[in-house]
């Protein structure tokens, strides 16, 4: 199992698989400037991505979460994606690249690697909305799980969402989750929604630690924007009074990192 990642800036990351480079949710614009995200939601950026020893010749495929807001695709986000030949994301993302490939929620969609095997991308489900709004106030979002033929066992990437009843469907689904990048920070708009919260806080992620059990949990989407109210700090505030805590790594931004179980 040969798995890096780099961690780029919010739940942008490059994943290398047997050398086969995956960028997810592409946010590449420098910090400073202001977003509206639809219905009002406006924030800043205020960090810029570690792309000085980052590699993104090459990339063949685009992992997107959801392409209606900035801070999952930004303006420079999508110049790459559209550079990209293969971008998996909502079926809104076949309104705006011809080479987009909508997925339904456990939809599966397989690729030949270069390199022998075959990585089967399921689409999992998310909730992008505190539970009294309508999922078309933030618009359809999706996970991803990623399978390699050769491993026995999978990558789970949760696409911006709360903890609620699906991540236990996931779990469910796949009870073989080895890693997972979760995505976190607590994105809130008080001023539309009180303290409503449109991604996990800190108890949300631990809460996905203990139910998915995976070897390692990885929290990315934890800081840069001023729509996001937790970061680092208080990830480990909460990890503090977990025994699951142990599962947990932080990863230094720009650093490429092999992945073990």
């Amino acid at each position: 199992m040969e798995l890096y990642l780099t961690h780029i800036d919010t739940a942008c990351c490059l994943l290398e698989i047997e050398g086969y480079k995956i960028l997810t949710d592409p946010v590449l614009d420098e910090a400073g400037g202001w977003y509206h995200h639809g219905f009002g939601a406006i924030s800043k950026k205020t960090q810029s991505p570690k792309l000085e020893n980052v590699n993104l010749d090459d990339v063949q495929l685009v992992l997107l979460s959801h392409p209606q807001h900035k801070d999952n695709f930004d303006h420079k986000g999508k110049e790459f994606a559209a550079k990209v030949p293969l971008i998996l994301s909502t079926p809104a993302i076949e309104r705006q690249f011809a080479h987009g490939k909508g997925m339904q929620v456990w939809e599966t969609f397989e690729i030949e690697l270069p390199s022998g095997g075959t990585l089967r991308i399921t689409a999992t489900p998310a909730q992008h909305h505190p539970h009294w709004l309508p999922t078309f106030v933030s618009g359809h979002v999706i996970g991803f799980v990623v399978e390699h033929s050769e491993w026995d066992t999978c990558l789970y990437i949760s696409g911006d969402t709360i903890f609620y009843k699906g991540i236990q469907e996931i779990k469910d689904r796949f009870p073989h989750i080895s890693h997972s990048l979760i995505h976190v920070g607590s994105a809130e708009f008080r001023y539309l929604a009180g303290l409503g919260k449109f991604t996990m806080d800190a108890k949300g992620f631990m809460k996905t630690v203990e139910v998915l059990a995976p070897s390692v949990c990885i929290p990315i989407h934890n800081g840069g924007w001023t729509h996001f109210k937790e970061n680092d700090e208080g990830l480990r505030k909460e990890m503090g009074i977990h025994s699951s805590a142990e599962k947990v790594h932080m990863m230094e931004k720009g650093k490429r990192t092999l992945l073990t179980r």
